[in-house]
């Protein structure tokens, strides 16, 4: 089977083989094949495109198990738009891949608010009478019986972005950030159904043109011009691409009002105005990055800043290397993406913590599934902040 993948001519050439991403790629250290590796994919890439070798199977199942981390991209020396090629390839091959049940009707339900809504429930039901094996969905081990109920200002001055899974599934943490908002005086609306999936998952998956759609939903659903918070590492990260996923102004626009509520945070006046002294004896926490945060939007020290006045943060010592989540990775390669959280699990109790802290709905699930003690940052935040109030 020959095909072109209709790949940059200099994003595929910027490589030069020099292996420094290796270490950083999750896929490679695990199961140390070099065609799971960004290296040996863009060699097969450059092979497929230049027709030297044909579209086969075991090509298909390299781009299949690539995570999308991006790790390689921050060791790249070269600079290397890995994210863009594999982005583009598995669109390519979007027409020659088998993707799983599971997977498809995921993707469905995603855009469809009102069946999530009502299948979580179900779901959320069936959990408390015990009906559910704890592990045997990729879902919270307890999901929340109703949806988050949110109070909004009429006269806003930042918009948090609830999505699809965040808003059904992890409510408790968009709660925790409009808390904090609240506590330093700052009025706030919320995306809701009419912005609704930002794409992100669609987009990992390959089904580039349904991310398309539902990035153009988002947009036209948010017109004014004021920030747009995002509580969510993977969300945040495909709306701050919008602009190079539709290639038009309005997008582009859209994406420079997009903002990871750490970073918006750290970096606002009545935040800084309002920071406590440091308690004493401040518990620890264990910070694990996710792949969206640090490799795509470069917004994980915000995450440490923001905490530093609360905890002490300690960290792992892999480097940042992908948990294994990787958006609807764990759902397409459940043994891979076990294998990979088991480097993860290794490092976390080789840090010396109890409480981990991520930001990101695909980590914080994945690795709860694994019996680790986990909360959004924002989480652990808003309760020293609704503590302080308790005791003024």
């Amino acid at each position: 089977m020959n095909t072109s993948l209709n790949l940059d001519k200099d994003h595929l050439t910027a490589c030069i083989s020099c292996g420094l991403c290796l270490p950083h790629c999750p896929t490679y250290q695990t199961t140390q094949d070099e065609s799971r590796s960004p290296r040996g994919r863009i060699s097969l890439m450059k092979g497929v495109e230049n027709g030297l070798i044909p579209l086969s199977k075991e090509v298909v199942e390299s781009m299949d198990t690539c995570v999308q981390c991006l790790g390689c991209e921050t060791a790249c020396p070269s600079g290397v738009q890995y994210g863009e090629l594999i982005a583009q390839t598995r669109e390519a091959l979007s027409d020659h891949r088998k993707v799983s049940f599971q997977l498809r009707v995921g993707l469905w339900i995603l855009l469809h608010t009102r069946i999530l809504l009502v299948g979580s429930r179900v779901l959320a039901v069936l959990q408390r009478l015990k009906l559910v094996p704890a592990k045997a969905l990729p879902v919270p081990s307890r999901i929340p019986l109703r949806r988050g109920r949110y109070v909004q200002h009429d006269d806003p001055e930042v918009i948090l972005f609830t999505g699809c899974v965040m808003d059904v599934w992890l409510s408790q943490v968009h709660e925790a950030a409009l808390s904090v908002l609240d506590s330093i005086g700052i009025r706030y609306m919320i995306s809701g159904n009419q912005a609704g999936c930002c794409g992100a998952l669609h987009s990992h998956a390959g089904f580039r043109s349904t991310a398309k759609k539902q990035a153009l939903q988002v947009i036209s659903a948010l017109p004014t011009d004021l920030p747009i918070l995002v509580d969510s590492a993977g969300c945040g990260a495909v709306l701050k691409e919008y602009g190079n996923l539709l290639g038009t102004e309005e997008a582009k626009i859209f994406s420079s009002r997009v903002y990871d509520i750490h970073e918006w945070l750290i970096n606002d006046p009545k935040w800084r105005e309002s920071l406590p002294l440091r308690r004493p004896g401040s518990k620890k926490v264990i910070v694990q990055d996710p792949c969206h945060l640090r490799h795509v939007q470069k917004a994980h020290e915000s995450v440490r800043e923001l905490l530093t006045p609360f905890v002490d943060c300690l960290e792992l010592d892999d480097e940042g290397l992908c948990c294994g989540a990787g958006g609807a990775f764990s759902v397409d390669q459940p043994e891979l993406a076990k294998d990979i959280r088991d480097k993860k699990l290794k490092s976390i109790q080789r840090a010396g913590g109890h409480l981990v802290v991520s930001a990101n709905p695909g980590c914080m699930i994945h690795l709860e599934s694994a019996g680790v003690e986990i909360l959004h940052p924002i989480q652990v935040v808003a309760e020293y902040i609704d503590g302080r109030k308790d005791h003024e």
